[in-house]
């Protein structure tokens, strides 16, 4: 049996807490902080885990202040919201489609985010607003459209995903021929911002993202209940009072806007969305999306993941999504293998 605890307030309403994820949740949260201190530690001018706090506190010298809150702090901002966002979205895509394929990377989303940009990059020369723009413009739509190609009575988690995989291709296709297109300077340029990088990442970046999290995490976090319902399929889950289709609509879309908004900010970061779901829900051993603990993992996973690839291979010069993406692949090798060998693909 689970852990779980019910507590009671004063008023009598009751709330269950689950031991387990709870202390998953915080020892992830702990994580990420050190994580984050230890980055913001890290580059040409290293500074102890100490000095860190101290600046952070406000206790630095002026040079300290200037590279912890004007150089190094805003890429750990970003890296911590960009993992939060693409996990939070693959848990829903996961729930939704009750599929462990079922994330942004898989079934086109990153690919349309990724076309729209490198459309302003190739034809129109945009700066860097311009480019996020496109990003989440491309992702939107890309979004809309699979939606609506898998949409016959209801969205089926299969004909999704297979959808899905059928626009990453084509999308993929399309990414090709931009790049066919471009001269040597705007190519040079896209194939930079394709890999996925929180280098030289700015407030410029944070704001935007951190403003789009405030609004769409809380409106998933809050849809929980629903989405566990969800995975027991559709029947049981009208016959529980769940609104199925609003509840698919609103997730979906909230997942589409936050995998946008998260590829418009840092490119397209690879397989954190596949894989932070899927640790989260073995990490606290529960079933439905574990939305928190998915969010608190894939903040975690992006910024040790910078870390380490500034310790392995020197500041800045192995960006973050070159190394999720290689991590992931295995990890997306793995999956298939366990999936394969319990005759669900």
């Amino acid at each position: 049996m689970k852990p779980v605890k019910a507590l009671r307030t004063r008023g009598g309403l009751s709330v269950r807490l689950d031991a387990r994820a709870a202390l998953v949740v915080t020892l992830l949260v702990a994580a990420a902080l050190a994580a984050s201190v230890a980055l913001i530690g890290t580059g040409d001018y290293p500074m102890s885990f100490a000095d860190v706090l101290r600046t952070l506190t406000g206790g630095g010298t002026a040079a300290q202040e200037f590279i912890v809150h004007d150089l190094r702090l805003p890429r750990v901002l970003v890296a911590l919201l960009v993992g939060a966002a693409l996990a939070l979205a693959g848990a829903v895509f996961q729930s939704v489609s009750r599929n462990p394929l079922g994330s942004p990377d898989v079934i086109g989303l990153a690919q349309g985010s990724t076309a729209g940009a490198l459309l302003v990059i190739v034809l129109f020369q945009g700066g860097t607003t311009a480019v996020a723009a496109g990003s989440v413009g491309g992702g939107i739509l890309s979004g809309a459209a699979i939606y609506a190609l898998a949409w016959k009575k209801g969205v089926h988690g299969y004909r999704f995903v297979l959808v899905g995989i059928a626009m990453a291709a084509i999308l993929t296709a399309v990414i090709g021929y931009l790049l066919t297109k471009a001269n040597l300077t705007d190519a040079a340029r896209a194939t930079t911002w394709m890999v996925g990088s929180l280098n030289g990442r700015d407030w410029d970046q944070v704001w935007p993202l951190a403003a789009a999290c405030t609004v769409l995490v809380p409106l998933v976090l809050g849809h929980s209940r629903s989405l566990r319902m969800l995975e027991m399929g559709d029947d049981a889950a009208y016959a529980l009072g769940v609104p199925v289709e609003r509840t698919r609509l609103v997730t979906m879309a909230a997942a589409v806007l936050l995998t946008s908004a998260a590829t418009a900010a840092a490119g397209p970061i690879a397989f954190v969305a596949l894989a932070a779901p899927q640790l989260a829900r073995r990490l606290t051993r529960s079933t439905g999306p574990n939305l928190t603990a998915a969010a608190c993992t894939g903040a975690t996973l992006l910024v040790t993941a910078d870390w380490a690839s500034q310790q392995l291979f020197g500041a800045d010069r192995l960006p973050v999504g070159a190394l999720t993406g290689m991590l992931g692949g295995c990890y997306l090798l793995g999956l298939l293998y366990t999936e394969r060998r319990g005759g669900r693909i």
